[in-house]
């Protein structure tokens, strides 16, 4: 006889309500995806020195033209917050401060990834895909390939191209804006 295990599922604002009670710490690795608590892996050196490259570049490209958050949250639906690794939105006055970017707020998404890859490329990009975000790009430290998903579907994106160094793409969302695979991962 087989035992079903019944898993609870939260909402984004009972896992707003568990930071607020104490139960989860603010400075907490984790995520909410698909109602279920992730906990997000250790950010090792060339995790951290990818995502501060594309930061600090993406800022000095685009200036006031967007607003490019590393690793906050983004509200997708009522039970996924994701904290994709940098985020670029359409500007506001608040900085979002009354509120967590929505897909309508989100120009591009890029998950850098060593570790997590399978984890990133099979479940991170359904979701992204789902909640129609426009752009999505999977910077793959190990191999140094970045893969560009475009044009979502309710299930997948339908085009999806990929980068290796040498290759220079662009953001769908700026089609002026050149940058190349070695910028990102460095010379």
């Amino acid at each position: 006889m087989s035992v079903q295990l019944l898993r609870r599922k939260f909402t984004v604002d009972q896992y707003h309500k568990m930071v607020e009670s104490g139960i989860l710490k603010e400075d907490d690795r984790v995520e909410l995806i698909r109602g279920e608590i992730i906990e997000m892996s250790p950010i090792g050196t060339k995790h951290a020195a990818c995502v501060n490259r594309l930061v600090n570049f993406l800022v000095q490209l685009l200036g006031k033209r967007v607003i490019v958050a590393a690793q906050n949250p983004v509200a997708l639906n009522n039970n996924s917050e994701p904290q994709p690794d940098v985020a670029l939105l359409k500007p506001r006055d608040d900085f979002y401060a009354t509120a967590h970017p929505q897909p309508q707020d989100i120009l591009l998404l890029i998950e850098v990834s060593d570790s997590t890859i399978l984890y990133d490329r099979e479940e991170k990009i359904r979701l992204y895909a789902e909640a129609n975000i426009i752009e999505v790009w999977l910077v793959d430290i190990n191999e140094e390939i970045v893969a560009v998903y475009q044009q979502p579907t309710a299930a997948a994106y339908q085009l999806m191209q990929k980068f290796t160094r040498g290759q220079t793409l662009s953001i769908q969302a700026f089609p002026d804006v050149k940058i190349t695979v070695d910028e990102i991962f460095g010379r």
